[in-house]
């Protein structure tokens, strides 16, 4: 009768398959709940109407909350994020220091996002910038975004081109004393920047997808193994039959 034939060095490769897809999909399961939690977040605040900014901020519960910023910019610390596209197009988020209105202390604003020049990287736009006491209206979020880097980037200075920037950088560069988080804004300025941005929890559905295919992988290989090992066996079974 045809047994199962066990291979040390199959299996260990079986389980270590096993287990990197059963990991891997567990960890992408966690980055779907995560999104999906922030999309819980965005809908129970988005339809709120935004509060004056207040003076103590605990960024972990109040992230994605519509706030009102009264002061001015400070228009000679433009600093601009790249690789950075909307719609399919490449470009830059211009971030920007808001001074408010009564107090020492600054927000980093993102501001919005204007189209890179395609022939002169470090060629910017001329971007206005309403003077004097403005009210703008944005939500808070904990950072800007990472994206992979590459290469080094420049040292953060007025008119910094950089593909990524800690709040906390900038405060150090800067020497101005700004919260450590930022305000994406929303109200319209009348400075042609576009404010479409990216919402945070977009991307859940792709997490479940790659937890299913790594969750399938981890399947696949032990099939694989049981099937390999019966056949052998069958095989051994059938020679020592025929002889």
């Amino acid at each position: 009768m045809p047994t199962f034939r066990f291979k040390l060095i199959p299996f260990i490769a079986t389980v270590l398959l096993v287990a990197l897809g059963c990991s891997l999909s567990y960890w992408q399961t966690q980055r779907a709940v995560q999104k999906e939690a922030i999309e819980a977040k965005l809908k129970a605040r988005e339809n709120l109407p935004a509060i004056d900014f207040p003076s103590s901020v605990d960024i972990r519960q109040m992230e994605y909350t519509r706030v009102i910023l009264k002061g001015e910019f400070v228009k000679n610390w433009p600093i601009y994020l790249d690789n950075r596209p909307m719609n399919g197009v490449a470009g830059l988020y211009v971030m920007m220091p808001f001074k408010l209105q009564g107090t020492s202390r600054y927000v980093l604003v993102a501001r919005g996002w204007i189209p890179r020049n395609p022939q002169e990287r470090m060629a910017i736009q001329h971007i206005e910038t309403p003077a004097g006491t403005n009210q703008i209206e944005g939500i808070l979020k904990a950072h800007s975004g990472h994206i992979l880097q590459l290469g080094k980037s420049e040292p953060l200075q007025p008119g910094a081109l950089v593909q990524n920037m800690d709040v906390s950088a900038f405060e150090e560069a800067s020497k101005l004393p700004v919260y450590p988080f930022i305000v994406e804004q929303t109200s319209d300025t009348k400075d042609g920047l576009l404010r479409a941005w990216p919402r945070a929890s977009i991307g859940s559905e792709r997490h479940r997808g790659y937890a299913f295919q790594w969750l399938a992988l981890a399947a696949m290989a032990l099939l694989f193994f049981l099937v390999t090992g019966f056949r052998s066996g069958r095989s051994e079974y059938e020679h020592r039959s025929e002889n």
